[in-house]
């Protein structure tokens, strides 16, 4: 009976899957020591999302929720974290020093291997990062990028094919990249069972036979299982699971399940099941009071038409939830098709799914490509790397024309070692102006969390976790409301409601009065009635930066100030000449049409 290592990803992918990857460490790390009890030693650890996320939105420094996971997991498990090649953790691609000190900093921080993918499977993004996390004294584990397109999309049968993994693996192995392990990585799991299959029977073909194949997917689609199997019967020496609460739907196949399904087999988990059992009823117990978003527990028979990784998924609905969009949600998420059949058939998985979900929200919320998300406008002119097929000309064209660039000519670390606001030396810059202590890890940060990086160093970072509300007062109500078909939990209680999770700070009165203006209001200000000019927030998003001084004189294009939406930053611009006055504040969460600035 041959045994089948796995590792588990419920402390990372889990967490990015269902939770936006916002958990504070101290609530999930006896979970971590059960996981340990219970015989696992081969758990994901951090990066992905999970590094920026700790400074964004738990307050907490992500080298110290590493150093604390290993402690919780023994200094004999294997940890590891998940890099995306020129990118390492972050959304942007980074220069040849942040890519190094990436490396070195995990394995100062107690990481044993880096998985190591690139979304666009260009192999010249995985050369240097992977000599970089060799050379740290860390395992290296390749990754090639899997996803499945419908019937009619790819018409020659060039991209997403067995046969196009298999010369992806042969074309890393003709770079040189040392690797310990490879990986086949589908994110949307959208792969299907013969295709999983078969990828699998051609690289044990092409590998030496003392190099594992490790198989990973997510069950959103809902074949999780059965591909998981299908790798199995191909020859993969590994594969990934979670744990309950978080596994299943946008999340791995949990170990439970494919225990149980390899029962009878010729294939075993090798585990103690009983200890399995206890392990995740700590889990669960860890992750009681955290709101567990209806869509991440569910099957999504659409996925293989608008290819999302289960942590684009959940992360996606949340942010339209905290928003208050939701109800644009399918929308948006019809219009990815376009997207990603536009833009060269890069693979659905970080930074790449993210691009394509902001390109179609753009398109939903202010017109069919009328404003290019960066990331997509970038990705398709090759600023990430080259495409799998050459991205649609017309959209390349008016991807340049609106982001004012031409066509990359060099690679992704050409061009970013060419850039002065890249690297340690501006990270370092952003330190000493800011009076923060100039260390590696700091540079690190700041380099790869940019802004957002220096507030929470300088102690200004919010937490910004969904949990769910506590009933601490006398006066609680809970109801469940449907509002044009669509359902909403809502706690009320000690002036906050609590909706499907997001806490609101309410004021309830007996009686109708009349409306006052809030930063969230579309109506028309006094400001403006006394002849002043509006600027208005063209989409819902949170103020992160007032370019101007109140007062300030402004000409008509000048941009005034930055908001954020869907990961992305868009500059508001005044539409006239005068001096500005702010009716908002930085933090401040808008809505579609809100008065941001008036112009007198």
């Amino acid at each position: 009976m041959k045994k089948i290592k796995f590792m588990v990803t419920a402390f990372r992918d889990g967490f990015q899957s269902v939770y936006g990857a916002r958990v504070l460490s101290k609530d999930f790390l006896p979970a971590v020591e059960a996981a340990r009890e219970a015989g696992i030693n081969h758990i994901e650890a951090g990066g992905g999302a999970a590094f920026q996320s700790a400074f964004f939105y738990n307050n907490e420094n992500a080298f110290d929720v590493m150093d604390n996971f290993r402690k919780a997991a023994g200094k004999d498990a294997n940890l590891q974290t998940l890099s995306r090649g020129v990118n390492v953790v972050g959304l942007d691609s980074q220069s040849s020093d942040i890519i190094k000190l990436h490396a070195q900093m995990f394995k100062k921080h107690g990481m044993t291997t880096i998985r190591n993918f690139d979304a666009l499977n260009d192999v010249n993004n995985l050369i240097y990062s992977g000599k970089c996390i060799k050379e740290a004294g860390l395992k290296h584990e390749v990754s090639v990028a899997m996803m499945s397109l419908p019937p009619g999309w790819d018409k020659e049968g060039k991209v997403h094919t067995p046969e196009f993994y298999a010369q992806k693996l042969k074309d890393i192995m003709k770079a040189g990249i040392e690797f310990d392990s490879v990986c086949f990585k589908d994110a949307s799991g959208t792969a299907t069972p013969a295709t999983v299959r078969e990828t699998v029977k051609l690289a044990k073909q092409i590998l030496p036979p003392e190099v594992e194949v490790c198989f990973h997917t997510h069950e959103t689609a809902g074949n999780g299982a059965t591909c998981y199997l299908a790798a199995i019967d191909g020859g993969a020496d590994r594969i990934d699971l979670s744990m309950a609460p978080a596994s299943g739907g946008t999340c791995q196949t949990d170990i439970i399940v494919m225990w149980h399904a390899l029962r009878g087999s010729d294939y075993t988990l090798d585990i103690d099941i009983n200890k399995i059992i206890k392990a995740e009823e700590v889990f669960k117990d860890c992750m009681k009071d955290y709101f567990l978003p209806p869509e991440a527990t569910a099957v999504e028979p659409m996925i293989p038409f608008a290819p999302m990784p289960g942590g684009a998924l959940t992360t996606n609905t949340q942010m339209m939830r905290d928003n208050g969009i939701l109800e644009k949600y399918p929308e948006v998420f019809a219009a990815m098709g376009e997207a990603v059949r536009r833009g060269g058939f890069g693979t659905s998985v970080t930074p790449v799914s993210q691009f394509y979900f902001q390109q179609a929200f753009n398109n939903v919320m202010l017109g069919p490509w009328k404003k290019f998300a960066e990331g997509y406008g970038k990705m398709v002119l090759g600023y990430f790397g080259k495409t799998p097929v050459a991205p649609d000309p017309e959209i390349v064209k008016l991807a340049g024309q609106q982001l004012g660039l031409a066509p990359a000519a060099k690679t992704v670390l050409e061009i970013n070692d060419a850039d002065p606001k890249k690297g340690a030396a501006p990270a370092k810059a952003k330190l000493e102006a800011a009076n923060l202590p100039v260390t590696d890890e700091n540079i690190f940060i700041t380099a790869a969390c940019g802004d957002k990086g220096i507030t929470f160093l300088k102690g200004e970072a919010k937490t910004s976790i969904r949990k769910i509300e506590k009933k601490t007062g006398a006066k609680n109500a809970h109801y469940t409301v449907v509002v044009g078909g669509e359902r909403f939990t809502v706690s009320l209680g000690d002036g906050k409601a609590t909706v499907n999770g997001a806490p609101y700070d309410v004021q309830i009165k007996e009686g109708i009065e009349a409306a006052q203006a809030v930063v969230n209001s579309a109506g028309p200000s006094a400001a403006a009635d006394a002849g002043g000019a509006e600027v208005k927030s063209p989409l819902p998003g949170v103020v992160v930066r007032i370019l101007l001084q109140e007062g300030a004189q402004v000409s008509a294009g000048q941009p005034v100030m930055v908001l954020e939406a869907m990961k992305m930053e868009t500059e508001i611009k005044a539409r006239s000449s005068g001096r500005i006055s702010y009716k908002v504040k930085q933090g401040d969460q808008l809505q579609t049409g809100a008065v941001i600035a008036v112009i007198n």
